[in-house]
């Protein structure tokens, strides 16, 4: 199946025949989490950071490209209060760690209700799977506010298994963190969506073989009527 497909041919004719082949193909889905499921915005981290007089940080992290410490935390190669040091020495201001987390976890939004209710019905039809990039403060502040917000285990309950950067020790776009997954959970990549909104980690999971998707902005999930 070429998942280029399901980008060129959205909204024809020849898109919905193809939708119709993917449904009989594919078994697994492996999700994002930020921008795909948990809505997000990259911008609020800086602008958070020049509310608190540390404005020359703007640079560190986006979509596309962040510092190499930012991958290291996201690996759980440096701890909490060895990347706070970090943007301390870096924006040469006295931040707090509890200011610098209060900004790291600005970029999280919410996850919407009907979201949650497709990915529940999704459940029935798929075996679902995650696989995110993240850090100790986000995974810390969204897995408290999904379980008060939904009063459940948000991750435990909707996914087969949730694969986390900062545990994995391994990042998107890195092929050896798919083929783990792959591994671990016996999937075959033929029969394996992958939902990101990221090229870059589009590219790594279509080199191990994967089926992907490339979210585009202005997309959300619960919309896709082809899944």
């Amino acid at each position: 199946m070429s998942s280029r497909q399901i980008i060129t041919c959205k909204d024809t004719k020849k898109f919905r025949k193809f939708a119709l082949k993917f449904k009989r193909m594919i078994k697994n889905i492996i999700f994002d989490l930020g921008g795909v499921i948990y809505n997000i915005r990259y911008e609020n981290i800086a602008e958070a950071f020049a509310r608190m007089g540390a404005e020359n940080l703007i640079s560190l992290y986006s979509k596309a490209q962040q510092t190499d410490f930012i991958d290291k935390f996201e690996e759980g190669l440096i701890s909490t209060t060895e990347f706070c040091e970090e943007i301390r020495r870096l924006s040469k201001v006295p931040l707090t760690d509890a200011q610098i987390e209060e900004a790291w976890n600005a970029i999280l939004i919410d996850v919407p209700a009907p979201r949650v209710d497709f990915l529940l019905k999704l459940k029935e039809k798929y075996k679902l799977y995650l696989f995110s990039n993240t850090n100790q403060f986000n995974y810390d502040c969204f897995t408290a506010h999904l379980r008060q917000k939904y009063g459940f285990d948000f991750f435990g309950t909707i996914f087969k298994a949730a694969y986390f950067s900062h545990t994995l020790h391994l990042r998107k776009p890195k092929e050896e963190g798919f083929r783990r997954i792959i591994q671990e959970q016996q999937l075959n990549p033929a029969e394996t969506l992958f939902i990101d909104d990221s090229p870059q980690h589009i590219e790594g999971a279509r080199r191990c073989g994967l089926n992907a998707y490339h979210l585009k902005d202005g997309e959300i999930i619960e919309e896709m009527e082809w899944l």
